[in-house]
């Protein structure tokens, strides 16, 4: 099943960057493991996928440990900051820095491991009150300041759209966040780079690579729904 769900996921990518005049190589298909056991992670891992996405901090380091080695772990999820001493050294980005106070917990634990750190800051863009992450307005003033952080490198942005039917209706929310990123590399930041924009997922990838995303986490679409009780 996931090896046939990747295929179709890989398509509709491909579909969607034709259509936006993009190369297919300019898109990371993030595979979200969360939740999902080891086994399906290895049968996705056979049919070529390397990067997968977690969203607990635990969670990422036991399957850091069972799995090969040239398997990229992105952390998507919010990260609490007890639980970032799993992760460091392992995850190959962190997709949801939104606060300086998180950023600062996370350098003094590069400066303990001697590791760094690849970040992206997660913006709220649509605002919405259950969700983690800057408005838009704030972003700004937080890259500059975490940017002075020695041990972390802004590699981007990363934002968690609404669920939605229709995905047409995050289209306007995945712009914001592009023009954004633009804005900001304008800036010509020292240690800021924005080549990183992780957004879309199962329900509205698609669009969000015509809107120039760099990086989807998709998880539904490659291994069925959520199993929350295993």
């Amino acid at each position: 099943m996931v090896r046939e769900n990747l295929k179709i996921v890989e398509e509709n990518i491909r579909k969607a960057c034709q259509r936006a005049g993009r190369s297919e190589s300019d898109v990371t298909l993030i595979c979200v493991s969360k939740t999902k056991p080891v086994e399906m992670i290895r049968e996705a891992y056979e049919a070529g996928k390397r990067e997968f996405g977690e969203n607990k901090a635990q969670e990422l380091k036991e399957k850091f440990e069972q799995l090969p080695q040239d398997v990229k772990w992105h952390f998507i999820g919010h990260l609490q900051t007890n639980k970032i001493k799993y992760i460091i050294g392992k995850a190959c980005l962190i997709h949801s820095v939104d606060s300086y106070h998180l950023a600062e917990a996370i350098e003094k634990e590069c400066v303990k491991k001697d590791a760094e750190a690849d970040i992206l800051v997660e913006v709220n863009v649509a605002q919405e009150a259950s969700k983690f992450g800057l408005k838009l307005e704030d972003t700004m003033s937080l890259v500059e300041q975490i940017a002075g952080l020695p041990h972390l490198h802004i590699r981007g942005l990363m934002t968690i759209a609404p669920y939605v039917q229709d995905p047409e209706e995050n289209r306007g929310i995945f712009r914001q966040l592009k023009k954004l990123s633009v804005d900001i590399r304008a800036k010509n930041i020292d240690n800021v780079d924005m080549s990183v924009l992780s957004m879309g997922m199962t329900g509205d990838y698609q669009v969000a690579v015509e809107e120039g995303a760099t990086h989807v986490r998709v998880g539904t679409g490659i291994f069925g729904e959520r199993n929350y009780h295993s």
